[in-house]
Formats: structure tokens, sequence, C-alpha cells
């Protein structure tokens, strides 16, 4: 039986508690519906970065970096620009050291709950966020929309759900990811060296030193074919923005789309199956020492709206008034 808790206390906190099946998770709608905790509470398989001692003010003055947030407008933005084919942007600048705006609002907001359900197999929480005028950021990004999240827990994992719709008269630009912080070690009790990671990598997208891309698309590294093999660490080292386009994974000889995370001591794994509408992969993990990592899947590349590039080697795309953008990612653990 699957249950939902809308008054769940998460570290003196209102949240959203779902229950199904041999998973948990903690979704906050005020802060940004960020999952804070999702549990496997038969392998004792934690998800997403958590700690115990860790505060609600800690997670909130840095909610890129704990959980599963999710980012509309991710990433960097050369100069604070976004260039739409109906108009310019200039947003203001956040990342001073290399002179970007990065990672939008959505994510800072406070989310509305929709509706929160549960029956005999799953547990259904709908948040939402719409953009207008009254936000401080409205007078830097005229553009109104709303953006709507659907979390379902069953035995089949955690499934996210994006709608983004455009309300406003202008293109809407089209850009998201979740800036996946994974927990190291991801088994309770377990070693961070024994962590390998798999993802399903085809190009290199090339970075400047502003962490922008050059537009060159190159083959594949040895470090790049170790995240295809599978045979990453991604932790107790630094990885700083390796970013490639995606292709097909497998996951126990079957077509996989997505990421696996693998415990090599126990064989347990955590798994992130994403739609096709992610056509990227960034990598980074906070020079490495921290207890976390971040596979973010992203739906364009990082400055999209900015280059050169054809849309469909950029991932990026506009919405007309009224138009929906919709992507979905599984978690679930094996």
């Amino acid at each position: 039986m699957a249950s939902i808790n809308t008054s769940f206390d998460f570290k003196g906190v209102s949240a959203c508690k779902l229950e199904a099946d041999k998973y948990s998770c903690v979704i906050v709608p005020s802060m940004g519906s960020l999952v804070v905790r999702m549990l496997d509470n038969e392998n004792k398989i934690e998800f997403f970065r958590y700690t115990e001692d860790s505060t609600i003010a800690q997670i909130n003055s840095a909610r890129c970096i704990w959980g599963l947030p999710t980012l509309y407008l991710p990433n960097r933005f050369d100069r604070g620009v976004i260039k739409t084919s109906d108009a310019t942007y200039q947003l203001p600048i956040n990342e001073p050291l290399f002179d970007n705006y990065i990672h939008g609002w959505v994510h800072e907001r406070e989310h509305t709950v929709v509706s929160a359900e549960a029956d005999d197999s799953k547990a259904v929480l709908v948040t939402n966020y719409t953009f207008g005028e009254n936000d401080e950021m409205y007078k830097y990004f005229p553009l109104d929309f709303s953006i709507t999240y659907t979390f379902t827990l069953s035995d089949k994992g955690l499934e996210h759900k994006v709608e983004l719709k455009s309300l406003a008269d202008k293109k809407l630009p089209v850009s998201i990811c979740t800036h996946t912080c994974i927990n190291a070690p991801i088994v309770q009790g377990g070693k961070q060296n024994t962590l390998r990671l798999s993802v399903p990598v085809e190009k290199i997208c090339q970075l400047d030193e502003r962490i922008l891309p050059t537009e060159e698309l190159l083959p594949l590294d040895t470090k790049g074919r170790r995240y295809k093999n599978g045979t990453m660490c991604p932790v107790l080292h630094q990885i700083s923005n390796d970013m490639y386009t995606a292709c097909d994974n497998t996951l126990d000889g079957e077509p996989f789309y997505g990421c696996i995370v693998t415990d090599k001591a126990t064989g347990k794994r955590v798994c992130n199956e994403v739609s096709k509408e992610y056509k990227f992969w960034n990598m980074w993990n906070d020079r490495g020492m921290k207890g976390y990592f971040c596979p973010e899947p992203m739906t364009a590349m990082i400055n999209s709206p900015n280059l050169k590039l054809p849309r469909d080697v950029s991932g990026y795309s506009e919405l007309s008034k009224g138009e929906v953008f919709t992507c979905t990612q599984r978690f679930f653990s094996k």
C-alpha cells in the first residue's frame, strides 16, 4: 500500500513524504520542490546527498547541491545574455568569477501543491510554480511561464516529470536539467572508492576557460571512455563540468537511456533513466571530497540560446504561447 503525508516534518520544515513498496522519498515544495531524500529501505540505499547532521539552513542556502533540485535555465549564460529568436534578455551576473549568469531561479522559489494522492500501488505529488510580473526576476526576463512537476513513487522507483508551459507573447527559451546529487557512498555503511559510474556519452562538448562551449564536438578521450564503459570512480578526485552528448546505454543486457551507479563491493546499483529530451550529460563533483557527485542530464547545451550551432545539435528549443515542453526521468535501484 502506497501512502503520502503532506505535513511531514523534515528538520523543522513542512514536507511531503511518499512511500511505496521498498521506496520512500521526501519532497519540500516550499524549497523549489526539492527532493531532499530518497531511500531504498530494503537494500539500505541512499540515493541523494543526505546526512543526518545537516541542517535545514545548510540545505536551504545551497539547494543546488543537496538532493534532487530541478533547474530551469540551468548552467551558464555568457555574460548573462539570453538571445531568443525574437528578443534579447540581460540577466544579472551571479557568477562573477566567470562573468556569467548561472542556474535560473525556479529552484529558489516556493512552489504550490496542486494535488497529493495515493492508491494501492503508487503515491503521486504534483507541484507548480507560475512566474509572472510579481517576481523580482521579471524585470530581467519578462516572459510568463508555468512549470509543473509530477512525482510518482511506486515499485518502479521515483518518476520525475517536468512540464514547462509558455504563457508569454514572445518565445520562451527551453533548457532544463536536474542537478542530481548522488550520495557517496550509495549503500549505507559502504565506501566511496568502490563506486563506479556508467554514463552513455558519445562526443565531448569542449568548454573554454569560462566553462562555455567552444561549439566543438570532439571524439571521446580516455576519461570519456571510462564514463562510457562504467569504470569511472565519480569521487575522491576532481570532476569539473565534463560535458558530453548523450547516447544509449545498456542495463542487464537491455537498451537503457540513462546512467548507472554501481557499488562494486555489494553489486547494488542506483539507476537514472531519462527521456530522449535529455540530450546531454554534465558531470561535476564539487572537488570530489564532499560525499556526493552530480551526473546531470540536460535538455540543451550550456549557453545554448547564444550558440551558432543548429538546434538539433545544441538541443535548444523555444515555446510559443500555450505550448508545453515535457521531459521525464526515473530513479530506481537494483
